[in-house]
């Protein structure tokens, strides 16, 4: 099984996930920010990775350090489950809907990090959660995982509808990028020979 689990500890933070990328979409979260695990639970059940994320931070400074560490240590983790990577699709995308709202995600499993996030929310926060901390979390995730990543919010008039989508769609990229593809097995996904 393509799993890892991997804890982060700083002044700030205290982050261990655990992550099984050939799951079924079981999830667990302990993380003090509800918005944040309703959208991580998106990730897992759209994704059909089992994910368990127990974080302490600093929330009652804010939650930026708490929310961009989750990226890092679930991007750290991401990475050591995906192992060497031969026999992956490699590339994945999803358009999600969700009534007015609309999201499209295009990720590659390159073996090199970059974001694209084009996402005007229509509100400043969902409930008391900072829309501005969806960015970071990402950012971690892609630094760390060493992924490209393109996020686009196509559409919406109401910000929770708009992180879903956008959460949804990431979960179905990634699961359509882990896929193995039968044609592809024991050869690395790249002409370049490795990623």
């Amino acid at each position: 099984m393509r799993s890892a689990q991997v804890s982060r500890n700083t002044l700030e933070t205290q982050i261990s996930v655990e992550i099984n990328l050939d799951g079924s979409g079981k999830a667990k979260f302990d993380t003090g920010l509800p918005f944040l695990d309703h959208m991580m639970d998106q990730i897992a059940r759209h994704g059909l990775v089992d994910l368990n994320i127990i974080a302490k931070g600093d929330l009652h400074i804010d939650a930026h350090h708490t929310v961009e560490d989750i990226g890092i240590t679930l991007g750290q983790a991401f990475n050591q489950a995906v192992n060497d990577k031969k026999g992956l699709r490699r590339y994945g995308q999803a358009y999600v809907p969700l009534d007015e709202a609309l999201s499209r995600v295009v990720l590659d499993i390159s073996g090199r990090p970059g974001l694209v996030f084009n996402c005007e929310f229509v509100r400043g926060s969902i409930g008391n959660f900072d829309v501005d901390l969806f960015h970071e979390f990402f950012q971690g995730f892609v630094s760390h995982a060493l992924v490209t990543l393109h996020i686009d919010n196509l559409a919406g008039n109401n910000a929770h509808h708009q992180a879903e989508t956008i959460f949804k769609a990431f979960g179905r990229a990634l699961r359509m990028a882990l896929e193995l593809d039968p044609r592809m097995a024991g050869m690395m996904p790249s002409t370049k020979g490795s990623l």
